[in-house]
């Protein structure tokens, strides 16, 4: 009796071991959960009750069918068939079973579903790179897969790690409403290093997010690195030339900055910015009053950064006034040297005018000098004259009767 009894909860302790597995299965595809320790044919003595997303609790399946048979439904021998697994089939499955013999073996199961996405691709991808700018590299898309999973980029073979500096990655995941499938979106940055490779190789990869998948990859594609050209000087043009122009009129200025990308072009007005898109040309219509002042552009390039151009003076002119100043180049040096020929020009105007006064003063009195001068001869004659007068008239008097 003793053993006997031994043996009895020897059994007993056997039938009470949940075995549990993990199964996973491909979504559409059939799936069958054997029930262990069930008798092969009828009668049977079982259970199968199963957790999943169709069900806010346990649900118990009879081996006798029923409305679930579409979703599940017991076999014959005891089995679980899911004819069609999905997404919503995800969970636990546990099975009990009593043998003709009394011993109870109880079975779990974690199911868990998934699906291979198509093969990855690069959509947009650039066509060449400029060194030391951030530029897109392409946007690596997965489609309908199941459990997201992740994408990777590879530089040369290489897997690409996002720093925020010389590499980016801008990611979206996307669930369809209806089938829960998932699509992946993931954009690559990069900045190239000035002198580095010419021609690297960039590919994307995409990893199932269940264990012991292989991971799908795209066609590599190669891309050109530019190296920056230096920034020329950049030049303000005017039209019309000069700047000036009639009330009413038009006046396009054009920046030219030569340079690969070519850079963003803002505008500046007596020294402040005008809140105007990036533009290389300024298109002035109808030019007033309140149009008129110094206007230059600055030239901002990712790999040299910003640079001011000269500036113009835009002026208003009466009909057919010509302004020799109006338009001009605004610049320190032609400045300073008009500034220092009106200077000498004023002074040699005085000095002329001064020996001007100086030489009328000079004659007015050389002529005050020789006046005094013919009056003391004049007086001196007519002394003279009159001495000369006297002695004939006393002879005259003297001869007469």
């Amino acid at each position: 009796m003793v053993a006997a009894g031994a043996w009895v909860l020897v059994l007993g302790l056997w039938g009470a071991v949940v075995g549990d597995r993990n199964i996973t299965a491909r979504i559409g595809k059939p799936l069958v959960l054997n029930c262990k320790g069930a008798p092969k044919k009828p009668p049977q003595q079982l259970e199968w009750k199963l957790n999943t997303g169709r069900t806010e609790a346990w649900k118990v399946l009879s081996p006798q069918g029923g409305p679930w048979d579409s979703v599940a439904r017991v076999l014959p021998n005891g089995s679980l068939l899911l004819p069609a697994v999905g997404i919503q089939d995800e969970g636990t499955f546990r099975c009990r079973a009593t043998s003709r013999h009394g011993k109870e073996t109880k079975s779990n199961y974690r199911v868990r579903v998934y699906q291979i996405p198509g093969k990855p691709e690069i959509v947009d991808p650039a066509s060449e790179l400029m060194a030391g700018v951030p530029s897109k590299v392409g946007t690596c898309v997965s489609e309908g897969g199941y459990p997201a999973g992740t994408l990777s980029w590879h530089l040369d073979g290489k897997t690409l790690t996002p720093d925020g500096k010389g590499v980016s990655v801008k990611e979206e995941t996307r669930r369809h409403p209806e089938t829960g499938l998932f699509t992946l979106h993931s954009e690559l940055m990069v900045t190239p290093a000035q002198g580095g490779a010419p021609r690297p190789s960039f590919s994307c990869s995409f990893s199932p997010g269940l264990p012991r998948r292989r991971a799908l990859h795209t066609a590599p594609i190669q891309l050109s690195v530019l190296e920056p050209v230096p920034l020329e000087e950049v030049q303000l043009v005017v039209e019309p030339e000069g700047g000036a122009v009639a009330p009413g009129g038009t006046v396009t200025l054009t920046c030219e900055a030569p340079a690969q990308p070519p850079p963003q072009i803002h505008w500046i007005k007596d020294g402040m910015p005008l809140p105007l898109p990036p533009s290389p040309v300024l298109l002035l219509p109808e030019v007033g009053p309140e149009d008129q002042g110094t206007y230059s552009c600055v030239a901002t390039h990712p790999s040299h950064g910003p640079q001011e151009s000269r500036a113009v003076s835009i002026s208003i002119t009466e009909t057919g006034e010509e302004g020799p100043t109006a338009g001009s180049v605004a610049e320190p040096g032609l400045g300073t040297l008009a500034l220092a020929l009106g200077i000498l020009g004023g002074l040699g105007t005085a000095a002329l005018l001064i020996g001007v006064i100086v030489w009328h003063r000079r004659q007015r009195r050389g002529e005050e000098r020789k006046a005094p001068e013919n009056q003391e001869e004049e007086e001196e004659e007519r002394a003279e004259l009159n001495q000369q007068e006297e002695p004939e008239a006393a002879e005259s008097s003297a001869g007469g009767p």
